[in-house]
Formats: structure tokens, sequence, C-alpha cells
């Protein structure tokens, strides 16, 4: 998601400084008129979007899951069945306050015994398992192939191309972050000097008046950098100085034919050997955030005072770090969702992806062996803007269109906190065979390393939203199988009739039931009272 973060930056940068389904019935909202509900004028509130996507369309104007309806009026109280929902990605902090109570921990392991008290093959796996070892920095799955030196393969050539188009835009960008790095440095130098103050209100710098045309230049700058919604003049240089470390990474290691981060000990191409990394599920630094994000949307303590609430109540955390700075392997990914499977989730959530995959075959038989478990996994559709249908995206249930291999597998495209025309997210990726349902995605409110909570955007987000809406359905209605869980977020969503701008461009516009294969958005409400009907049948 920084890079997500970066992209949109950019563009603001760019422009100021350096310029300067189913058919089932709705169960409960009336919707008959939804496409009549009144757009809401006036900007959210922090409050509102810190929780937005806890909030009910009709009841709100606000574009979320109606999570905080669905507690108030039906869960009321209810504990449910705890639900394990395991989190495949980056390192979590599970000491984080808002986490630390929701860890799932495996019973039959005794801690740093360094035995395998419970015989997975998996010592002291008391929270989970780390695939990655000590490994963080990696190469992004193209760069592997052209490393490879395996011009035969069929899309060699596209890769070389690509690499060739992205290490010069990330070159590009990284000089463009560090000239702007400068710039707001200078200006915040020169403000701070002139108010004889480190730090400053928003209000001190718009009340500074001067005849001296350069220091009113800096206080311009500043004044700019109030329109990116940072925050503060240290937060945005802290932001830029992200985006520098970012693109040089890229450079780095991302696109570096040479690099070679992987340092598990066995061969990612070698699938017999499936015991490999240690039981350290943490992130390796506080940068590596990803994981802990997920995590709270799912599941952060409900009501404790702090920071934020997860969507679900009564449910415990599995960590798996699998996802490293850079692209994941399909090995890596696929053992990941077995052991998921083989130690007690019910659900999967998987907020990463690729477009290149060499073993994606053996990812599709760990989802099979997913659904034989009973377990539901929850995907991030992708950030390109890209037609799913059309290009292949990593991980799937479906390659090139062929019929899905299992019933357990739910694909999240974003919404950001604004209903009408633009309530689709401009990055989100869309398909009506290959993205399930929308979700809300953007400027999501969550945890991060070190007790700390900050707002991201993309379906890697929106994804984990919905993977705490089929946890609470697990919950309240534990003898649901997996296939009827997806069956219910798909079916009880709210439709919307009305057209969408379509990847950012005003002149795609299409009607939102074409972007997904049930036209709906989750809605936690609808859900449990689905539910509840289901479970009575």
């Amino acid at each position: 998601m920084k890079e997500l973060n970066l992209k949109m930056l950019i563009g603001i940068f760019t422009l100021t400084l350096l310029g300067c389904g189913g058919t089932a019935d709705i169960l409960s909202t009336p919707v008959e008129n939804i496409d009549m509900t009144p757009l809401k004028v006036s900007d959210l509130t922090e409050e509102e979007m810190k929780r937005w996507g806890h909030l009910d369309l009709v009841t709100d104007t606000i574009p979320g899951m109606s999570v905080d309806k669905a507690y108030s009026e039906i869960i009321k109280g209810k504990k449910g069945k705890t639900t394990v929902v395991a989190i495949i990605d980056s390192g979590i902090d599970i000491d984080h306050e808002d986490l630390d109570g929701v860890v799932w921990k495996n019973k039959d392991e005794v801690p740093n015994n360094g035995r395998d008290d419970d015989n997975n093959g998996f010592i002291d796996d008391v929270h989970g398992w780390n695939f990655l070892g000590d490994s963080y920095d990696e190469q992004m799955e193209y760069v592997r192939l052209l490393a490879s030196g395996n011009t035969s393969h069929p899309r060699f050539a596209e890769a070389k191309a690509e690499l060739e188009k992205e290490y010069n835009e990330a070159l590009n960008n990284k000089t463009r972050y560090e000239q702007i790095l400068q710039q707001i440095k200078q200006a915040d130098a020169a403000v701070a000097a002139h108010l004889n103050k480190k730090e400053y209100t928003r209000d001190d710098v718009y009340a500074i008046k001067s005849e001296d045309q350069t220091l009113m230049q800096q206080v311009s700058i500043i004044k700019q950098t109030y329109g990116f919604g940072i925050g503060s003049i240290s937060e945005t240089i802290t932001e830029i100085q992200d985006g520098v470390e970012y693109f040089t990474e890229r450079l780095n290691y991302h696109f570096n034919k040479d690099f070679r981060g992987r340092k598990s000990g066995d061969d990612p191409d070698d699938f017999s050997s499936v015991v490999y990394g240690d039981n350290n599920v943490k992130p390796k630094k506080d940068s590596e955030s990803h994981g802990t994000h997920v995590a709270g949307i799912v599941a952060a303590e409900r009501n404790n005072g702090k920071g934020v609430n997860g969507v679900a109540n009564n449910v415990q955390i599995m960590s798996i770090r699998a996802v490293p700075n850079g692209d994941e392997y399909d090995k890596d990914v696929a053992l990941a969702i077995r052991y998921a499977a083989d130690n007690g989730a019910h659900i999967i959530n998987t907020s990463f992806g690729k477009y290149y995959s060499p073993h994606s075959d053996k990812v599709r038989e760990a989802i099979v062996y997913a659904a034989s478990k009973d377990v539901l996994i929850v995907n991030a559709a992708g950030n390109e803007s890209d037609d799913v249908d059309t290009k292949n995206a990593f991980p799937n249930d479906s390659f090139n269109n062929s019929p899905e291999v299992a019933d357990n597998f739910i694909s999240v495209g974003a919404l950001e906190p604004k209903y009408g025309s633009g309530v689709v997210a401009s990055y989100s990726n869309y398909g009506k065979k290959n993205v399930d349902v929308f979700a809300p995605g953007s400027s999501i409110y969550s945890t991060i390393p070190g007790d700390k909570y900050k707002s991201q955007p993309g379906t890697s987000m929106a994804a984990p939203a919905v993977a705490g809406v089929a946890a609470l359905i697990r919950s309240q209605y534990p003898k649901l199988t997996a296939s009827q869980v997806k069956q219910i977020l798909v079916e009880s969503g709210l439709p919307l009739n009305t057209k969408v701008v379509v990847g950012g461009d005003s002149n795609d516009v299409r009607a939102f039931g074409e972007l997904s294969k049930s036209g709906k958005i989750v809605n936690a409400y609808n859900a449990l009272i689905m539910a509840s009907k289901m479970a009575a049948q």
C-alpha cells in the first residue's frame, strides 16, 4: 500500500510544487430507490473518516458495510463462536495494543521449547509461521524470470519490456521525490526561522504577511502541502522521505536481476520441501506494516478505548508471514494456505497479488485443499485499474477464465468513501467474471506497528473488511459452510444501478453492475439476516 499512497502523492506534487453473482432478494435495507439516495455534500468528519467502512449507506449516505448497524440491531452482545482468520501477509505486530488480545495461540504447542509438540512439522509455531525466515527485500516475479535467462519463455519479451518501463519510471520518481523533499525542507526551514519556532501550525503559516517575496514563495509551498491531506509538515516530510526510500528499494531490489533476497535456505521451485523459515511472525522493521494494517481491519479489539474497532468480534488472528518487500513466491503462498487450513483457520485473507506466477497451478491446488477443509479465502482484486477478466491476476481460482477450481474463493474490489459516480476507487481492478464484490478500501484507518494507526488505501484493505464480515457470519452461524458464506456475502450485498467512473477516467463511465459478478457492495447487516435464514433451513 505504500506504492499506492505514493502514486497518489506523485500526481499531487507534480501538479503543485514542481509546477510552481446471485438473484436472492435484498433482505433488509430498502433498496428499491437506492440510486435516489441523496449524495453527501459535506466532507466527512475526522471521526466518520476513521470508521466510514462501518457506516450505513441509507442512514449516513456513506457507502459502508452497515457494521455498526449490525452490532446494534442484530448481534446485540451475542458473542458467538470464536473464529480463526489467517492473515497471509507481511509480518504482524502481535504485541500491538489493539491486537494483542486477538492473536491466535496454538494450544497444542509449548512455547519456545524447541520441539514440535503438536507434530504438525513446525517447531514452536505458537502464533503462526514465518515462511520468509530472515528475508525481507525481494525481486518482482517478472525480474526473476529475466534473471533465469529463459529466453524461450512465452512472456520473456513482455517481462523485459515491463522491467525497462518500470525501472525508468522508478528512477524518474525517485529524482522527483528528492527534488520535492529539498523544496519542502527549504520552505520549512525558512518558515520556522521567520516564526522563530520549529513546530508551527497552519494558522501560523496563514497569518504570515511580509514584503519579502522569497519568504512568501516559501510560505506558498507550505500552504500547498496542507492540501495533500497528510497532516503536519513533519509528517509530510516523513511521507516524502518514505517515497525516496521506496523508489530506492524498487531500483536496488525489486528491479535488480542480480539481487538474491531469499534467506530461508530452501529452493522456491521445489515443492517437496515444505518446512522452512521460523516461528517469528513479527515484522522485520516498522515499515513492514501491511500485515498489521490488514489484521486491524479484521480484528482490532472492539470498544477497548484504543485506536479502531475491527469488523469482527470473538475472532483470533493467525499470522502467516509469506509476503516480502517485493513479489511473493508461489511456494510460500501455497504452503501458507495449506498451513492455515491444517491448523484451524476458518477464513484466510490474501491481500497481495502479482501478474506473473510460474507455479500458479500449485496455488490453485492449495485453494482446492482449503476448500476440502471448509476454509473460505478472501482475496484482494488488485490495484492497477485493470479488467482482470482480460488479464490474469494471481492468486486466483480460475486461469484464463476457465471454470473456478473451487467455491471457497471470493475476490474483492475497493470503494471510496463517497456515494455516487466516484464510489469505485480509481485504482481498483474489476471484472464481471473474476471480481465478486466491492467493499470499502480507500482511506481505511487501522493498526500499524508500534501501537500506531494510519489510513491506507487499496483492495488490500477491502479484502479484510469482507473477511471480517465473513468471520461474523461464521461466528454467529458456525454450521454454515465456506461455500454458503461466500454465497451470502455475494447475494446479500447492496446493488447499485448507478453509473460510475472506472479507473479514474471520466471518459470511461459504466454501470456499477458491470464491474463485478454480483454488482453489489458487501453489507454486514443484510449478510447476517440472510445467514440466519439459511442456517434455519
